[in-house]
């Protein structure tokens, strides 16, 4: 079968992430005691390389790998030619312009003159050019948020996700310019087989994904509070319903929400549902 080579951040958050929703979707690797830079599936055709980052995006455009998982922010900042397979919902961030908290702010106009430091000078140039703002772009990697501290810079551009660095080093988030998160990016000329393979894959992480946070539910109810009970259950349709051996008994099986949980267990239970039974899902196949 044809192989689909897959490439993946090397180490940090995302790395975890990758792997963990790869080995969910049942996708068996043998890295080892030390990290590798290559890898190939046990039970699944598919091999895996293992770079840095901001390799990723050139790596898939060139064809080096087929797909990868990225930040939406690396794709963005490297402007290669890819596509985005899917989104993946993790590593959640947001691209913001933030300036020092003792500034007055009224509007992108403060930034006219004004030197920015940065790691993503391609993703600034073009909000720049979008609001008509001249200013001085200063490329740095690293701590990038402590450059108006020691006067490298007037504002920075950087990746926030709680703040809480910026609040640190007395900085004030002004400009959200663009949302990022986790993205499985693939050469758009993959061949046929490839895709056939690439499909696949994506089937398996959207049925992990699907059953994030959620609980499949069971309970016994009297019959005439069948429609009361169902009215409550909010499942991806309507719950299944069994009879029990017990006349005037059914049992109903559905799926809730984690973050309905309590509320909703009380709301049956008032309705007269009975053995209540919760147990958590690994997949949910559409």
């Amino acid at each position: 079968m044809t192989q689909l080579k897959i490439a993946i951040q090397n180490k940090g958050r995302l790395y975890e992430d990758s792997m963990e929703l790869i080995k969910e979707a049942g996708i068996k690797f043998s890295l080892g005691s030390s990290r590798v830079l290559l890898a190939s599936a046990k039970n699944f055709p598919m091999d895996a390389l293992f770079l840095r980052d901001d390799d990723i995006p050139q790596t898939v455009a060139d064809g080096v790998a087929d797909i990868g998982i990225v930040g939406e922010n690396e794709m963005l900042e490297k402007k290669e030619n890819v596509v985005i397979a899917k989104r993946l919902g993790f590593s959640k961030c947001r691209l913001s312009l933030a300036i020092p908290k003792s500034e007055e702010y009224a509007g992108v106009e403060w930034f006219n003159g004004k030197k920015i430091a940065t790691s993503y000078p391609v993703i600034l140039q073009d909000f720049l050019d979008k609001h008509n703002i001249k200013a001085d772009i200063h490329v740095i990697t690293g701590s990038v948020e402590i450059a108006p501290g020691i006067g490298l810079a007037d504002a920075i551009f950087d990746i926030v996700s709680s703040g809480s660095t910026l609040v640190s080093n007395r900085l004030k988030e002004v400009e959200v310019v663009t949302a990022s998160e986790a993205v499985l990016i693939a050469n758009p000329n993959l061949s046929e087989a490839k895709k056939a393979v690439l499909e696949e894959l994506i089937f398996r992480m959207e049925s992990v994904q699907r059953a994030e946070g959620k609980k499949y539910i069971l309970l016994n109810a009297p019959n005439d509070k069948i429609e009361e009970i169902s009215a409550i259950l909010p499942g991806m349709k309507s719950p299944t319903v069994t009879p029990l051996a017990e006349s005037g008994w059914s049992s109903l099986h559905s799926v809730i929400a984690e973050n309905d949980f309590w509320e909703i267990i009380g709301k049956l239970k008032a309705a007269g549902a009975q053995g209540i039974l919760v147990v958590p899902i690994e997949k949910m196949i559409f």
